[in-house]
């Protein structure tokens, strides 16, 4: 079993944010179903400006897988299912 944990950093709860956490949640329903064990954490870096910056977060929404290591980062409201799997190395090429 393949655990994931994903970060998801949005500035305040704007469109793209709303969009982002809803196709996330799609996204993590789907991988639910397979062998994989997933933890979705969101991160608002207006209240957290500390964790952006430790994490160098410089364009929100963007979505970081931390676990498997290494770190994947995919930025936009991840509407394009496939180019996020692959960006985040979920899905082969």
């Amino acid at each position: 079993m393949t655990k994931y944990l994903l970060r998801l950093y949005i500035a305040g709860m704007t469109p793209a944010a709303r969009r982002a956490i809803e196709n996330l949640e799609a996204l993590t329903a789907d991988m639910a179903t397979q062998d994989q064990e997933l933890q979705v954490e969101v991160v608002d870096i207006l209240e957290r400006p500390q964790l952006a910056e430790d994490e160098r977060i410089l364009a929100t929404p963007v979505v970081v897988r931390k676990l498997p290591l290494p770190v994947r980062r995919v930025v936009g409201d991840l509407s394009e299912r496939e180019r996020v799997l692959v960006g985040l190395d979920i899905l082969e090429r």
